[in-house]
């Protein structure tokens, strides 16, 4: 999640925030009136047998399941372990079993986790040995609730495996925190986190929650930023298949994970690859959703998850929610929905107690939940 990013945008943004997004548009502002459809699941064994077991393999836009149906995620994002080790519900942290049976009841068929590289690596000051096994608990139960998980690489530490503070540090050296962008650290949390789960095609990997400040070049290749080196997605792509896994990866753009503009220019070398993309209210406006974003799906150049979004005003509606689903929706574009967790509107929370009552911006994410085709991961061969 996005934690200080500037809020200050025009009045004139503002006040069209909720006009209609139907068109798409490429990159360079082109416009392209409607999305067409996309090619769908391949035939071509070359392209459909690159699938991690029970897993998924993708196809210009169309992500597919080994089967060769076309699949689209919806589902929900559960913070806590880029925060807290121990996984302890007591405090309201950690996952419970009830969290993802909650999540599944809303009719989520996949959850993202988000979690800290250096509670994971046994180099680290802030290691916790327990860490990786409340990991792999929590991937068991959602799996069990019929979830498929998305591992998030929310927090990093700018290659110093020294940090000893988790948190209350965005983007400072001695923490373990949302940095620009991953590091070396990162790449081995990776590397030990792919040779793990390369045979669980259900976990999928988010490869760096929100890079920012920096180019498209460091995005994808890597370099020198503000004191520390930076690790590109390309290396950090290449080391989950160098690891043996062909799951899913997930590559989240510049500007806090929100802008993909660059990425038609500058994609990952692969196969099996989405981008995520972080849209919220009130700095992303609709008007930018076509050319940031959009265009990926509707020109069918690659698959497109929302893995983050919502309202970060004190007076959220739920209708950036809905409008931003919708979008999603005429682009077969997938979601999850930021955040399974007790708080107010500008956090923003779905749910507001661990009775799992939704809160404005949750009951909106339940509803748009409940209008699809339920098929819980895992059972292949009903609607996407």
């Amino acid at each position: 999640m996005l934690m200080i990013r500037s809020f200050f945008v025009s009045i004139a943004i503002l006040a069209m925030a909720g006009c209609d997004a139907g068109s798409s548009s490429g990159p360079d502002g082109s416009s392209e009136a409607t999305p067409h459809a996309l090619k769908g699941c391949a035939a071509d064994a070359s392209i459909s047998s690159k699938v991690a077991p029970g897993g998924y393999y993708t196809h210009g836009a169309t992500v597919c399941d080994a089967s060769g149906t076309a699949h689209l995620f919806h589902g929900l994002d559960r913070p806590s372990l880029e925060w807290d080790a121990a996984g302890e519900w007591n405090d309201g942290e950690g996952i419970p079993r009830s969290d993802f049976s909650a999540m599944a009841a809303w009719h989520a068929n996949v959850v993202r986790i988000a979690l800290n590289q250096d509670f994971w690596l046994s180099g680290a000051t802030l290691y916790a040995p327990d860490y990786q096994d409340t990991v792999d608990r929590a991937i068991k139960d959602a799996e069990a609730a019929g979830l498929d998980v998305i591992l998030d690489l929310h927090w990093s530490d700018r290659g110093d495996l020294t940090a000893s503070i988790a948190g209350q540090g965005q983007g400072k050296a001695g923490h373990a925190d949302q940095q620009q962008m991953a590091d070396v650290n990162s790449q081995q949390f990776w590397r030990e986190v792919a040779s793990k789960y390369k045979g669980d095609g259900h976990v999928l990997f988010e490869l760096y929650n929100e890079p920012h400040d920096i180019s498209w070049s460091t995005w994808l290749s890597g370099g020198a930023v503000l004191g520390y080196q930076v690790v590109g997605m390309q290396e950090l792509y290449d080391t989950v298949r160098s690891a043996g896994a062909d799951n899913i990866v997930i590559a989240g753009g510049i500007n806090w994970a929100f802008d993909l503009a660059g990425v038609a220019a500058t994609p990952i070398q692969g196969y099996n690859v989405m981008y995520a993309t972080h849209p919220y209210y009130p700095q992303d406006s609709q008007l930018q959703w076509d050319q940031k974003f959009g265009y990926l799906a509707a020109q069918d150049i690659a698959p497109v998850i929302i893995t983050e979004f919502g309202d970060h005003t004190d007076a959220c509606t739920g209708d950036w929610n809905t409008q931003l689903i919708q979008y999603a929706d005429a682009r077969q574009v997938s979601w999850t929905a930021w955040a399974w967790w007790p708080a107010g509107c500008s956090f923003p929370a779905l749910i507001s107690d661990w009775n799992y009552t939704p809160t404005v911006q949750g009951a909106a994410v339940k509803a748009a939940l409940f209008d699809y085709p339920y098929q819980p991961a895992g059972i292949t061969g009903g609607a996407p």
